[in-house]
């Protein structure tokens, strides 16, 4: 065997045991007793140490010295880089601090989850400390000198810096606030009303998922605190909610779908290697909030979604489609990142960029945050956080130390605003195929341009390649004044 083949053999084994650490963790959200939370961090910290060691192998440097790149192929190179990058970012994180994050972070899910039940800030706090202090020593390895914040954000999106990040969010805050305040000032679409059953939430949005192609012979649906979705190739799990609201559980499907749409979509070809997961979060997002939003909210198919609820649900206070069509797209006053509105959901996460890198920083201590999140809900929406679990308890991120991980949500909404744009010009009767609840143009279309390339690319070439051309704010831009704008009649 080549150098070569011989590297592809050991990361084909490296990554299967990534999804073997992936799926229990799947299970510590989805169906894990509360009781076995000690047991399972003990067991997240060994798997942990399994693939640090495996990663950082003295062989795969010897292998990686040993090929020759200009004998390889496009695919071979891409193979190459990921696991070159894996190599030398895990070499620079020692083996202990890798296990004692995996660990504490295990334990931490379970003591935020606790928390945010109990609204008690102060139950968490020490754990919250001991994760950014783990958090902050990781990112200073990793740096080596450079930006800790841009070296954690590199974890989610190659290439991208905080900086970059800021100059976006600054660019597109004003557009943002003003489209808020135009439509908060104008007339609101009716609301839902009536009873809408747990169990029937539930038969219905397996409905909706089936309708985006989701694949339930390489996937299942379960109930969750806080939606997710895990797995990658022939084993792709999401996850939802139920609540009062239905939109929630069906909107957090759609999300979840879009991500597991992506992973299933990728070429068989690259099972269990590094090109068979999707290339960054930000593109992960951009599948997802184009699902959920840009096809999921469209007039066309909220028009097939309204009569799903009438034969599901019976009546629930709105007369008709169009009316439901602004119901679905109703911006109201709220303090849920995941129940955001498509106008407000950035400022949401712009919230949590500019608090976690001040936290990464060193500018920001754990002890002041909750009255830092507070002090911006109020400037940012206008009014007062009321509990801990709308607001600095309500995501899970950081109890598992996904520090850099929050602005690849914004950056997908951007993202899924280019290809939207690409995609409407690629398919001009589109929205004839959405009301009748037919996805297939759209989801073959994105399968086909950006899904089945997995990491092949980089996170910035994928969009481009897809669309024809780099990525910038202007189209999500374009959407959301040009949707609201018609909805709220401004």
């Amino acid at each position: 065997m080549s150098a070569f083949e011989q590297l592809m053999a050991f990361e084909h084994t490296t990554q299967a045991l990534g999804q073997v650490a992936g799926r229990l963790g799947w299970d510590q959200e989805a169906i894990m007793p509360a009781g076995a939370a000690p047991q399972r961090a003990e067991e997240m910290a060994a798997m942990e140490s399994v693939l640090h060691a495996r990663r950082i192998d003295p062989q795969v440097g010897a292998w990686l010295s040993e090929i020759d790149e200009a004998q390889l192929d496009e695919v071979q190179k891409a193979h190459v880089r990921h696991i070159r990058k894996t190599f030398e970012r895990t070499s620079k994180v020692p083996a202990d601090l890798a296990a004692e994050i995996a660990k504490v972070t295990s334990r931490a899910q379970g003591i935020w989850a606790q928390a945010r039940a109990d609204e008690d800030v102060a139950a968490f706090l020490p754990t919250l400390k001991e994760v950014v202090s783990l958090k902050q020593l990781e990112g200073q390895a990793l740096a080596a000198g450079g930006n800790v914040y841009d070296a954690m954000i590199d974890d989610y999106e190659p290439d991208m810096t905080a900086a970059e990040l800021g100059a976006m969010f600054d660019a597109m805050r004003p557009r943002l606030v003003a489209l808020r305040e135009a439509v908060l000032a104008a007339k609101a679409p009716p609301q839902l009303t009536g009873a809408f059953p747990s169990a029937k939430q539930m038969e219905l949005t397996a409905k909706l998922a089936a309708s985006f192609g989701y694949d339930f012979d390489h996937g299942r649906i379960d109930k969750v605190t806080h939606p997710f979705c895990s797995g990658s190739g022939l084993d792709v799990r999401i996850t939802t909610r139920t609540s009062d609201e239905p939109f929630n559980c069906f909107y957090s499907t759609i999300h979840e779908v879009g991500h597991a749409a992506y992973e299933q979509g990728i070429d068989r070809n690259y099972l269990l290697t590094p090109l068979g997961r999707g290339v960054s979060m930000g593109v992960h997002e951009s599948q997802s909030r184009i699902y959920e939003n840009q096809l999921g909210r469209s007039r066309a198919y909220t028009g097939w979604l309204f009569e799903q609820m009438k034969a599901t649900f019976g009546d629930f206070g709105v007369e008709n489609a169009e009316d439901f069509y602004g119901t679905v797209n109703r911006v109201n006053d709220g303090y849920i990142r995941t129940e955001a509105d498509e106008v407000q959901y950035n400022l949401h996460i712009m919230l949590r960029f500019d608090l976690e890198r001040a936290l990464m920083m060193g500018d920001l201590s754990v002890d002041d945050l909750e009255a830092a999140w507070n002090d911006r809900f109020a400037a940012d929406f206008g009014y007062a956080v009321d509990k801990p679990s709308n607001g600095v308890l309500q995501d899970v991120h950081w109890s598992v130390g996904l520090f850099g991980y929050f602005p690849t949500y914004s950056l997908g909404n951007v993202y899924a605003g280019c290809l939207n744009q690409a995609l409407r010009k690629a398919v001009p009767n589109l929205d004839a195929q959405l009301a009748e609840g037919n996805t297939t143009a759209a989801t073959g279309w994105l399968r086909e341009n950006l899904q089945q390339f997995g990491g092949l690319r980089t996170p910035a070439e994928t969009i481009a390649h897809a669309t024809g051309a780099a990525p910038n704010g202007g189209p999500l831009l374009d959407y959301l004044e040009e949707k609201f704008g018609g909805i709220y009649k401004l």
